[in-house]
């Protein structure tokens, strides 16, 4: 292997740091991982879906790198063109890239700062329902992604605009037997945030928009069998992504103050305790890969009146696991 892999990523149990020690940079990785295609989706399995690619700053100028590193880890890299994503937030000259930028044109606000900002202690506040935020990208989809992509172009300064991760396959493992049995017997129930169908949305009265076909919430495996280790994982999103009209799970009394919420805020409390957390600061250059399959991730508040930060993410698809063998892509208009 032409890869240097140290796990597990600094104060977490998970994760790991990849270098290619003979051709650092972005184009050197790039061959090295063509030349052992095997290599960087291995490292993956074996650090639990997460994987930091530092120095990988010759991205920025020669944005194809990105793509073509993607496809080191899936058959099918997104052409944000074609899936309804607002073009302001596509790159202009490389549309598999997805621009999360708070300046012009993406114009991306970042998220609320938790309250308190800080726990007792000083640190930085991770778990549910203190720190909100958490999911797993376009889990409103069936057949959902596999992985993303993330660099930092212009990250903000060390001490905000984090990025933090939890490990459901860890956080699965830890369940108490019985309800692990519950979780394996259930389905949750995803949806976009435009639906109008989120916990906020419903607890203010909002009336949910008409859905066309492609927008419809999808249920979801709220523990998922990751095709390549054959591990379970929690994948479940907190109150953004699920269905609060139907869900958030199939069978389950719903809406915001029934069984299936009880629940939810349960699981994801346990999913974001500090142990199965990793919390990143950003460095310049900074690549992370991670597996949507298995992680759950949120992103911090950032002094945006003050700071820009420019973030590049990818996504790729291609083996979300034999239960969705077959499927349409359930998020394209016809």
């Amino acid at each position: 292997m032409s890869f240097d892999l140290q796990r597990p990523l600094p104060g977490a149990g998970f994760g790991g740091v990849l270098r290619c020690p003979d051709r650092p940079d972005a184009h050197g990785l790039a061959a090295a991982a063509e030349a052992e295609p095997g290599a960087l989706p291995d490292a993956l399995a074996q650090c639990s879906g997460l994987l930091l690619l530092p120095g990988m700053q010759m991205m920025t100028e020669a944005p194809a790198l990105m793509v073509r590193l993607s496809r080191i880890f899936g058959s099918e890299v997104e052409d944000y063109r074609h899936t309804l994503t607002p073009l302001n937030m596509v790159h202009p000259s490389v549309p598999e890239i997805f621009v999360v930028a708070n300046r012009p044109p993406a114009s991306r606000p970042p998220p609320r700062r938790p309250e308190p900002a800080f726990n007792a202690d000083g640190s930085l506040p991770v778990q549910f329902p203190h720190r909100r935020g958490w999911h797993t990208d376009q889990s409103y989809r069936r057949p959902p992604p596999d992985i993303s992509l993330f660099l930092a172009v212009q990250p903000v300064p060390r001490g905000q605009g984090q990025t933090l991760f939890a490990d459901g396959t860890a956080a699965y493992a830890a369940l108490p037997p019985p309800l692990k049995a519950r979780v394996d017997a259930l389905e949750g129930l995803h949806v976009g945030a435009s639906a109008r169908r989120g916990r906020d949305a419903v607890l203010a009265g909002e009336t949910p928009r008409p859905l066309g076909p492609h927008e419809r919430p999808q249920r979801q495996p709220a523990a998922r069998v990751h095709p390549v280790t054959g591990r379970r994982a929690l994948y479940l999103c907190e109150y953004g992504q699920m269905d609060w009209v139907e869900g958030p799970f199939v069978g389950m009394q719903p809406g915001p103050h029934g069984d299936g919420a009880a629940l939810l805020a349960e699981l994801v409390a346990h999913l974001t305790q500090k142990q199965f957390v990793y919390v990143h600061e950003w460095t310049p250059g900074d690549l992370i890969v991670w597996d949507n399959r298995c992680l759950v991730h949120a992103a911090t508040w950032f002094d945006a009146e003050h700071e820009s930060r420019v973030m590049w993410r990818t996504t790729v698809s291609g083996n979300p696991g034999a239960a969705y063998a077959g499927e349409q892509k359930s998020w394209l208009a016809t």
